[in-house]
């Protein structure tokens, strides 16, 4: 069986992340690496460049402080 190489498992991608409700200053400061947008219905943040790792790690925080997660999507890349 082949092995990936280190290219397709470290690849980063951007992604949008929305949780249910609105959230405060203190979950800001918890993910401060991603911008986050809160509407009236659900919060949403945007993570640039993460890799898998990364998301994980957003996903388990979220999991931890007992948010509900909505959608997790891999935003596709924008031509330049």
């Amino acid at each position: 069986m082949p092995k990936p190489d280190d290219a397709t498992r470290h690849v980063a991608s951007d992604y949008e992340i929305r949780i249910s409700g609105r959230v405060g200053e203190s979950f800001r400061l918890a993910f401060e690496e991603l911008s986050i947008t809160v509407r009236p219905a659900e919060t949403v943040m945007r993570g640039r460049d993460m890799d898998q790792a990364a998301l994980y790690g957003i996903l388990d925080r979220i999991q931890a402080l007992g948010f509900e997660l909505i959608e997790v999507r891999q935003i596709p890349p924008t031509a330049s």
